[in-house]
């Protein structure tokens, strides 16, 4: 059964990237499934810290993008909005080519906050990062104070 409050469609995801952060990184959503979502992240001269590995911040990026993101898709939006209110990674390995794949899937999902974990992976399958995420869930109206 999936979480979604409705259906969307990665081209969807791609179009509210567009002039975001999500954008200027290269993120681009790959697969949405019934309680995940994945996106990919290359690592480039705009990820990577000046020792030539993905940067910790990049990764963080990448996790707070697909949480916060699925967070929102998984309320009515018309009402609400998901916020982040705060995240952690502990950095694994070190990635210096390729790309990080991400896989959010939600631990708690309650009506004023969710948590989410993330896994980032490298091209060989291998866990470089892991996230939680926790999100605020808030009123349209009070985005607008």
């Amino acid at each position: 059964m999936s979480i979604w409050f409705e259906p969307f469609t990665l081209d969807h995801l791609y179009q509210r990237g567009l002039k975001t952060m999500v954008n200027h990184v290269d993120i681009e959503f790959t697969e949405i499934g019934d309680d995940y979502l994945v996106a990919t992240m290359p690592v480039s001269d705009k990820t990577q810290q000046y020792m030539g590995i993905l940067h910790g911040g990049a990764s963080c990026v990448l996790a707070e993008t697909i949480g916060s993101v699925a967070a929102n898709c998984v309320i009515d939006q018309a009402k609400y909005r998901a916020v982040g209110q705060e995240i952690n990674a502990s950095h694994l390995r070190p990635v210096s080519t390729g790309k990080v794949t991400g896989i959010a899937k939600p631990i708690m999902l309650g009506k004023r906050s969710q948590v989410w974990e993330i896994k980032l992976y490298n091209d060989q399958g291998k866990m470089n990062c892991i996230s939680r995420l926790s999100m605020a869930v808030i009123d349209v109206e009070k985005l607008q104070t």
